[in-house]
């Protein structure tokens, strides 16, 4: 019995090829489309769009487009090839503005732009991009349903900009360029207030202003003591019970002991 099953599912797979092979080397777009429609069902994407890809351009301003257009775009999402994806659910939303598919399809054109955001330390010109697409949905579908996730999405792609930004400045403290790192810490705190690494940046920026005042010469040591020692008190005034207390405690106790040399 056992053997007759398989034997079954045999054939009825080599058919289901045999179908596809037919349906790519056929003439006829709408076996093409029938055949496309199927597969898509199927959840087999990869194999729907090698024939979308055919009858693309036959079917524009056809009945059917629409629902192929739908589909085609979904495909190449599925399938995790964004550009594509991208691509054509904007151009979807361009062709069929009356679709009830439209408020979706501009969703997941952007969400798909959003996917193609790579590693905080890379270029971010991609990340830019998602951000600026996810927020004309945004501002276009105030009540949408994916109101949530463009929101969540964007949150996340900021923090990833924000978190390019911190780390480059904190570069600078890293090799030592402290005053190139207080020029940018203080950039990237009035850039990014609401910033999640804004703890982060007080601390180096304290740091950096503290290393640069100790190793200073004399004769601009006290102005840049008093630097550090407001950085200090920002830090404080952000987060009293800091991560970074004891450090910062024993920053400032070296402040102040060396601030006493100038006022005696």
């Amino acid at each position: 019995m056992k053997k007759i099953v398989s034997l079954l599912l045999v054939v009825l797979f080599l058919g289901s090829c045999n179908e596809y092979q037919k349906a790519l080397k056929s003439e006829d777009v709408a076996v093409k489309f029938d055949m496309a429609s199927k597969l898509y069902d199927a959840g087999k994407y990869s194999k729907a769009i090698r024939i979308f890809e055919q009858i693309a351009p036959a079917y524009r301003g056809k009945p059917q487009a629409e629902k192929l257009f739908y589909m085609f775009s979904q495909s190449y999402f599925k399938t995790k090839q964004y550009y594509l994806a991208g691509y054509q659910f904007e151009s979807f939303v361009s062709s069929y503005p009356k679709s009830e598919k439209l408020q979706e399809a501009s969703f997941l054109g952007a969400k798909s732009y959003s996917m193609l955001s790579p590693v905080y330390s890379l270029d971010q010109v991609d990340t830019i991009k998602a951000i600026d697409k996810l927020q004309s949905f945004i501002d276009n579908y105030p009540n949408s349903e994916y109101l949530a996730e463009a929101n969540a999405i964007v949150k996340v792609l900021n923090e990833k900009i924000e978190k390019k930004v911190y780390e480059n400045a904190k570069g600078y403290n890293t090799i030592s360029d402290y005053k190139s790192a207080l020029v940018a810490f203080d950039n990237f705190i009035a850039d990014y207030p609401g910033t999640p690494f804004k703890e982060d940046a007080l601390f180096y920026k304290l740091d950096s202003a503290y290393q640069l005042a100790i190793n200073s010469v004399p004769a601009k040591m006290e102005d840049r003591l008093n630097v550090a020692k407001t950085a200090y008190s920002n830090l404080i005034k952000f987060n009293a019970e800091t991560q970074y207390k004891e450090k910062a405690g024993d920053m400032f106790a070296r402040i102040e002991k060396d601030l006493q040399k100038f006022t005696k």
